[in-house]
């Protein structure tokens, strides 16, 4: 990954929570873990987390219906001729991450 591409990638992240967090229900907790940027820059998946988890399919649907408004919103902080196309995705590494956290935690105390 070029050195653009990780600037743009950690901004795309940045913008994308700060928006989600904005327009999303307060019903639930939405944290963009991460954002992967193709080379080209015409596409991103922006992976996030959702607590509670049982509001994951909520929060996916609600993202993908935000797509263009997120683009918008992007395109009005960046200064970029080409604003890449959005994909939402849940971070399941992170899920994974947190549940070997707890496993390890778990075994300590015993």
């Amino acid at each position: 990954m070029s050195l653009r591409t990780e600037k743009v990638s950690e901004l795309v992240k940045k913008l994308a929570a700060e928006f989600l967090s904005r327009e999303a229900d307060k019903s639930s907790i939405i944290t963009v873990t991460r954002a992967n940027i193709s080379d080209d820059l015409k596409n991103a998946t922006i992976f996030f987390s959702v607590y509670p988890e049982k509001s994951e399919d909520a929060a996916l649907n609600f993202a993908k219906r935000k797509r263009s408004e997120l683009k918008k919103y992007i395109k009005s902080k960046l200064r970029m001729k080409r604003i890449p196309f959005f994909d939402f995705e849940i971070d399941y590494g992170e899920k994974n991450r947190q549940r070997i956290d707890e496993l390890s935690n778990s075994s300590r105390q015993k």
